[in-house]
């Protein structure tokens, strides 16, 4: 353990992990084996399997954004799942995982989750899985195994990404996406009709170009 570590009440560790100085490990957190944590991590309400790696300021286990209105106005709604990380995890720097509301957030085997990404609550990703930075899973997302997540992708609450998909940078997710497909663009379409359709914008805008330049030269003559 490294300078300045905390670790709560009946938090159990297990042999060959390393935690870098400043880390904070909750109260009832369990690691397992040979996993490394890094410096000022800090990991609640969660259950963390053999050789997970969680590099430096990550926040496993706060609170979901869970809100519902009143008569006073929004309202937290309590949050009471756990985290629970799978064997051969990693999570990179910044990355957030929320706590389910009522169920777990589940994170399967050798999933690896680039920097600054978000992961909502009660989402559920399967083994194999890839998310690039700034990917963002909005509440109760439903990822397969062997999905890819191209950079600052997104995904609408309560979706469910089949196994083997891939989601293009920059997607923004709002149905589901069957197993094996592609889907690129915002909201989000199969790649060959997104592509299909940018094909056939761009070349209605060169026609479209074309006719004003010759109205103009023939205004001209």
């Amino acid at each position: 353990m490294g300078h300045g570590v905390v670790v709560g009440p009946d938090a159990q560790i297990g042999a060959g992990t390393i935690i870098d100085a400043n880390a904070v490990i909750g109260p009832g957190v369990a690691i397992g084996r040979d996993c490394q944590i890094g410096a000022g991590a800090s990991i609640g309400f969660a259950l963390i399997g053999d050789r997970v790696r969680i590099y430096a300021n990550a926040v496993i286990g706060q609170e979901g954004f869970g809100v519902a209105g009143s008569g006073q106005g929004a309202v937290d709604i309590p949050q009471l799942g756990r985290v629970i990380i799978q064997d051969d995890v990693t999570l990179g720097a910044c990355v957030c995982v929320d706590r389910g509301a009522w169920d777990d957030t589940v994170i399967g085997e050798r999933t690896k989750v680039d920097n600054l990404v978000q992961i909502a609550h009660n989402v559920r990703i399967g083994r194999n899985c890839v998310l690039a930075a700034h990917t963002g899973l909005s509440g109760s997302v439903v990822v397969g195994d062997g999905v890819r997540f191209g950079g600052r992708a997104g995904v609408g609450d309560h979706r469910t990404i089949g196994p083997g998909a891939s989601v293009a940078a920059g997607a923004g997710v709002l149905r589901d996406i069957p197993a094996g497909e592609t889907w690129s663009g915002t909201p989000a379409k199969p790649l060959w009709r997104y592509l299909r359709e940018t094909a056939w914008l761009t070349r209605q805008t060169q026609q479209k170009g074309k006719a004003k330049r010759s109205d103009g030269e023939g205004g001209e003559s």
